[in-house]
């Protein structure tokens, strides 16, 4: 594997082990500390941060556990779920209007962001290599 796959694994690693830790903590109480929409049910956001917690887990294991025989998520399996993620998020923020605070608002438009970002970079980063 590639070096600069590797550091795009680990970066996209490391942003999905922390998107599912907040996900995880939503029952107590991290989206009204952040401003982002609550929900009244926990058990949807919390399964949701422990299968983004995973795809973290996944993603360093593909980067460390490769050279033991150990193989996790792949950077084609990374791409896929960062832009569909980003891209179901960012339809939410353009067709809906939550009344949630303006760090609610920033918080969640950087997420989208941030991760169709990554996605874009992997993707780029990937297609270099069949040129």
């Amino acid at each position: 594997m590639e070096q600069k796959h590797k550091i795009l694994l680990v970066i996209d690693g490391i942003i999905n082990l922390i998107l599912g830790l907040l996900l995880l903590l939503f029952p107590l109480g991290i989206a009204h500390i952040f401003g982002v929409p609550e929900s009244d049910i926990n058990f949807y956001p919390s399964i949701l941060g422990a299968v983004i917690f995973g795809i973290g887990v996944a993603l360093i294991i593909e980067v460390y556990g490769a050279p033991k025989g150990i193989r996790g998520l792949g950077l084609g399996g990374a791409i896929a779920i960062n832009l569909c993620g980003a891209g179901v998020l960012f339809a939410w923020l353009l067709l809906k209007r939550f009344e949630i605070p303006l760090r609610g608002q920033l918080i969640l438009w950087a997420i989208a962001l941030i991760v169709i970002l990554v996605g874009i970079i992997e993707l780029i980063t990937k297609s270099y290599k069949y040129k």
